[in-house]
């Protein structure tokens, strides 16, 4: 079995590398490879796991290439992890709209526009390629923002085995669990929506729904571990909403706390990069992997405790703290990534949240539409499990960023500077005509070579 990602110059990929050689056995994994365009930072990024990968214990070959098609050639399940533009690209995405008082979250607010048009053709040529060199292959994708990526392969490369992953409402999962005492996998997430924009129905456990429970005492409480949302907001929606919601919920305190701070995430995850990616060099010279794995630990703290912290006004660090427990482990994506292979190989059946199509499962989306929802993966096959009727305001704004996912969707693909336009005009966080046509051209101007040619 072979598994290659594509984008593996990436920071995360220490992690998918290490939740792989734990599970290999399970797996049953023969070959994995890991692609990048940026040789160079590819090779960096090796040195933080080759003594693992050449250990006796592995029993599987590693590869790193720069080329796609050795990458793709017989691949099983495929990876894709790529920023394009890099971080450099994820500062304009965010700075532009806060240059006009519009969030640029990189996946909810503006910048996710902007981050989905560039990466859509991208990932459209790679699908264009696997048809050809590896037409069985899973397509699971981490690159954001993830359901509307998973819906272009969809809708214009008719590429069916596609799955977009979020570790958010596994961490929603963990979290719970470890409130109640149980066994994660012991405990059901009523859940439903679109990436980053997901509400937690019914929290089911040994056949009783605890979420009642929970609001009940939330309502006495002054704030909600790992949430950044005020008591009374949940109260009054009966649901528990995933972090993300808080763009929307708080959009002008979003920003409003971002413009204070003088940094956007996108700066933020930068500048301790590149702190990381220097002291992995001046130590990878002298081999020495401890320090380097020092480092690199030090440096998964400091992004963890600052998730959020800054748009929020408070750190979300919950989750963080469950971990350090050790009763719950934090595999993070490559968690989802690997239980969701594990089961399409056949060797247990998991309920999982993913970003599928709807295929009738929420009453008013249509089928094709790509949702977050949970499904029954086992044996090659990935089941949308009923979620029925849903709040009508939930609906609403499912609906109306869906709509601009579409506009997105095809912009991108027609290069349409018209339909990108209305994209940003219909966004709910910006819902602004003049101020969409000031966005947009500040991102062609700034991004130049990688964003499409609008016309």
């Amino acid at each position: 079995m072979k598994i290659s990602i594509l984008g593996a110059a990436g920071l995360r990929t220490p992690l998918i590398v290490r939740a792989i050689l734990a599970r290999q056995d399970r797996l049953g994994i023969d070959e994995l490879v890991l692609m990048d365009i940026d040789g160079d930072r590819l090779e960096l990024i090796a040195a933080l796991t080759s003594p693992l990968e050449n250990s006796p214990k592995t029993k599987f070959h590693v590869f790193r290439t720069t080329d796609p098609v050795s990458a793709l050639k017989g691949a099983d399940y495929v990876i894709t992890t790529f920023r394009v533009g890099g971080s450099k690209s994820r500062i304009i995405d965010e700075r532009v709209p806060l240059s006009h008082h519009v969030l640029g979250q990189e996946t909810t607010g503006a910048g996710g526009f902007a981050m989905g048009i560039r990466s859509i053709p991208v990932l459209l040529d790679y699908v264009k390629q696997m048809k050809e060199l590896c037409p069985e292959a899973w397509l699971i994708n981490f690159a954001n923002p993830a359901g509307m990526l998973s819906e272009a392969v969809i809708r214009q490369a008719g590429w069916e085995r596609v799955v977009g992953i979020c570790d958010g409402p596994a961490s929603m999962q963990r979290a719970i669990a470890y409130l109640m005492q149980a066994k994660p996998e012991d405990i059901y997430l009523d859940y439903f929506g679109l990436n980053h924009l997901g509400w937690i129905r019914r929290v089911i456990y040994q056949t009783q729904d605890h979420l009642p429970g929970m609001l009940e005492l939330i309502k006495s409480s002054v704030n909600v571990p790992g949430l950044p949302f005020e008591p009374e907001l949940l109260t009054s929606l009966g649901m528990l909403p995933n972090e993300y919601l808080y763009f929307y919920y708080y959009s002008s305190q979003a920003v409003k706390n971002i413009l204070k701070s003088g940094i956007s995430r996108g700066e933020q995850i930068t500048k301790i990069n590149l702190t990381l990616l220097a002291d992995l060099r001046g130590k990878s010279s002298s081999n020495d992997f401890s320090a380097m794995q020092t480092a690199y630990q030090a440096y998964l703290k400091d992004r963890g405790s600052t998730y959020m912290a800054t748009e929020t006004g408070k750190s979300l660090n919950f989750f963080e703290q469950i971990t350090a427990t050790g009763e719950f482990p934090d595999e993070g994506y490559a968690g989802v990534a690997l239980n969701l292979i594990e089961a399409l190989r056949g060797n247990k059946p998991a309920i999982q949240i993913l970003n599928v199509p709807n295929r009738g499962a929420i009453v008013g989306m249509d089928d094709q539409d790509v949702v977050e929802i949970p499904t029954l993966v086992s044996n090659g096959q990935i089941q949308s499990l009923l979620v029925g009727e849903i709040p009508a305001h939930c609906l609403g704004l499912m609906k109306q960023v869906k709509y601009f996912e579409y506009l997105t969707i095809e912009a991108a693909v027609e290069n349409s500077y018209q339909k990108a336009l209305l994209a940003l005009t219909t966004h709910p966080l910006v819902s602004d005509f003049t101020t969409a046509r000031l966005i947009l051209d500040e991102y062609i101007t700034q991004h130049k070579g990688y964003f499409p040619i609008l016309q």
